[in-house]
């Protein structure tokens, strides 16, 4: 492994399907005022809701709603729940959903008391919160983003056609994190293999960098082949609590900053990604598997032996008798394979790309550094168009 890092994680988990009864535990060390943040409306469906209000009023909560939180959430919504925890001087935030939840109550949390626009602060500018953070506490209910772990906060400004994501500091980590794998059966299918195919693009996106041994990589390949075999597991058994268990803490493993440590990470999928989901509003991991083989292929070359050995290690191509750059594509056709196996989008049109709209995305894409080859705007457009 090169170079010199730091890690520090904060964030304490509580995993299994009794791990809610540990909320009572952390709300002892917050004050009275709770901003309770969910998205549409499943949480009451399922009735979890109804468990999470109980304990916080008899814990003797007062709880302040902010629901409606949007799969991609925007700077509209951000700036409404900015002023609703100033105005409440809330002391926990508690999302509770899934990845946009969590990013969007890490957002709050950053906004609340900052006395600049967020948006051109934190989106625009990448600057670190110099104002008091709102501490957050997160209950999962979908996996993919590894939200529940990280820094990580996206946010859509559709007037100014971006979807933007800023890693912010260990400080907006939430502070606990319960993970409860069962929360996860009712997610529709759609929505469980696109969150799976997020998980499998943190890994890929960071697995791909870099030529040293490095234990990171090892350590990816193991997630990468544990979650290969779980999603098939769960496509055709949605109620399989070992695979869905083991897909929600490979998630949170994926993007909790630790396989990233010692290696550079290539995140042009991600960007690519998010620019077509400024356009389209699509789902997420959508997004990234409409346009990632794309991408591979184009950037092979640049890359080759890592490619190879994640055909040979993850895939278990056989080498005989194949050329390195053989070996590499029969390895990306095996992704292929599995990627269509899982029922994922497999091109820009299915997500409501249209032709007219490609050059516009290319032409607001920020390059993306650290992988074998930078793009520029116009290797995206080629790109794009290879992914439609």
């Amino acid at each position: 492994m090169r170079g010199n890092f730091v890690y520090c994680n904060p964030t304490k988990l509580y995993f299994g399907d009794q791990s809610l009864n540990y909320l009572k535990d952390e709300l002892k060390h917050y004050g009275s005022k709770i901003m309770l943040i969910y998205g549409g409306g499943s949480i009451k469906k399922t009735g979890l809701y109804d468990e999470v209000v109980k304990i916080l009023k008899e814990n003797e909560k007062v709880i302040i709603e902010d629901p409606g939180v949007m799969p991609n959430p925007t700077i509209e919504k951000l700036y409404e729940g900015a002023k609703l925890a100033r105005e409440n001087n809330i002391d926990l935030i508690l999302a509770v959903g899934g990845g946009s939840v969590i990013d969007y109550a890490k957002a709050v949390s950053a906004s609340a008391y900052c006395a600049e626009d967020p948006w051109e602060e934190y989106f625009i500018k990448f600057e670190e919160p110099k104002c008091k953070l709102i501490p957050i506490g997160c209950i999962l209910t979908m996996v993919g983003t590894g939200s529940e772990m990280n820094g990580g906060s996206v946010i859509t400004n559709h007037q100014a056609k971006m979807k933007v994501g800023h890693v912010f500091n260990h400080e907006l980590f939430p502070k606990f994190s319960i993970l409860n794998p069962k929360y996860t059966y009712t997610v529709p299918k759609y929505q469980m293999v696109a969150g799976i195919f997020d998980i499998m693009s943190h890994l890929m996106e960071q697995y791909f960098s870099d030529d040293d041994d490095n234990t990171s990589d090892y350590l990816i390949e193991a997630l990468m082949k544990s979650l290969i075999n779980s999603a098939r597991i769960a496509v055709n058994n949605p109620y399989d609590y070992d695979a869905r268990s083991n897909i929600m803490w490979i998630s949170t493993w994926a993007l909790n900053t630790l396989v990233a440590k010692g290696k550079t990470t290539d995140w042009t999928v991600h960007a690519i990604g998010q620019h077509i989901a400024a356009y389209t509003d699509a789902t997420h991991g959508m997004t990234l598997s409409a346009v990632s083989l794309a991408y591979y292929r184009y950037i092979l070359k640049y890359g080759l032996p890592k490619f190879k050995r994640f055909a040979i290690e993850v895939w278990n191509v056989n080498v005989d008798n194949k050329t390195d750059e053989q070996i590499a594509l029969e390895g990306l056709k095996k992704l292929e394979n599995w990627m269509r196996e899982i029922d994922l989008a497999m091109s820009i049109k299915e997500i409501g790309v249209k032709e007219e709209m490609i050059p516009m995305i290319a032409k607001t894409y920020r390059a993306s550094e650290g992988g074998y080859y930078n793009l520029t705007n116009d290797d995206v457009e080629k790109i794009l168009r290879q992914s439609l």
